[in-house]
């Protein structure tokens, strides 16, 4: 389902457990950037109607997901620092064609990704958390990342071939284990 080609490693999940509150903040900026993207793909591919439908009703969930992670670390008495930014998703972000029809594909497709990864790792956040309600507060984010992913594969295939989406996530997926394999594990969601 969630198709990635590697599992995340258990030194990433060490790293995260000791130090919940960076996950948290860069959680937060994980969901503000989602939905910033999703208003992004509507205002470039206005004409696509169905993406224009999904990408709003994707923008307003992701942004409700940030409310509710920033809820979450003020009852934690964890503040919200400056965006540090995403290593994980900028190196995807660096294989996206920038040719259209192409580049619409491949982010489709890099989006897909991300969302997977997150859900991965939610999983094993639910699962492995000391804290009880930081368990149960992940394991309520799963279905929602998982049909995120399935939202951006769906579109991916309204607009384009099966076989060249087929193709181009085969590759794409190569690329995003290549680049998992490479971060250092830091404490943040795709670090």
């Amino acid at each position: 389902m969630l198709g990635l080609n590697n599992a995340t490693s258990e030194q990433w999940l060490a790293v995260a457990n000791r130090d919940p509150s960076s996950v948290l903040r860069d959680h937060a900026h994980c969901e503000k950037k989602a939905a910033t993207m999703a208003i992004s793909l509507l205002n470039r591919y206005p004409e696509k109607s169905e993406l224009v439908e999904r990408m709003a009703e994707l923008a307003e969930e992701e942004i409700g997901h940030f409310r509710l992670v920033l809820n979450e670390m003020n009852t934690r008495g964890i503040a919200l620092t400056r965006d540090t930014g995403d290593r994980y998703a900028q190196q995807l972000h660096a294989n996206i064609r920038v040719q259209e029809p192409f580049r619409l594909l491949d982010t489709l497709i890099v989006c897909s990704l991300i969302e997977a990864r997150s859900c991965e790792r939610f999983q094993l956040l639910s699962k492995s958390v000391e804290d009880k309600g930081l368990r149960a507060f992940y394991r309520s984010l799963l279905e929602s990342e998982a049909r995120h992913r399935t939202t951006f594969l769906s579109l991916a295939r309204l607009y384009f071939p099966p076989i060249e989406v087929t193709t181009r996530l085969d590759e794409l997926e190569r690329v995003e284990a290549s680049i998992i394999k490479r971060l250092q594990n830091d404490p943040t969601m795709h670090g």
